[in-house]
């Protein structure tokens, strides 16, 4: 299995942007985390550093500033921290974690309902 370096909460919003539209360009980058975020240019510069660093960004310079892409792709991260979340705090069970979401009242029906819809579609592809 590929080893998915470590992100934090933070460089995770950068690559979130990086995800959405590589190959991107430092400035884009900063433009687009302005916009939603406080952070100041040199904060997301630094984490860009970081995450190349980290290799889990790929930077070529064109000119007088750096292209990223991804070499992480957002499929492998969101699966890595989902399997780690379920183990750290439901002993790595997915019934676990559902059912301590329904005893706490934290699905809505419509959720309820949406699970019920992917569980069917679940059970009808299975017996095929």
């Amino acid at each position: 299995m590929k080893e998915i370096p470590q992100i934090s909460e933070a460089e995770y919003e950068v690559m979130q942007v990086i995800w959405n539209f590589e190959p991107i360009s430092t400035p884009e980058v900063v433009e687009k985390l302005s916009n939603k975020s406080d952070w100041k240019p040199n904060t997301i510069h630094t984490m860009l550093s970081r995450l190349v660093k980290k290799k889990a960004l790929h930077a070529r310079k064109d000119g007088r500033v750096f292209i990223y892409t991804s070499l992480v792709e957002k499929h492998e991260y969101v699966e890595q921290k989902s399997k780690s979340f379920l183990q750290q705090f439901f002993g790595g069970t997915l019934n676990s974690m559902i059912l301590n979401f329904i005893e706490n009242d934290k699905l809505s029906n419509e959720d309820i309902s949406e699970l019920k819809k992917i569980l069917s579609m679940r059970d009808k592809k299975g017996e095929k």
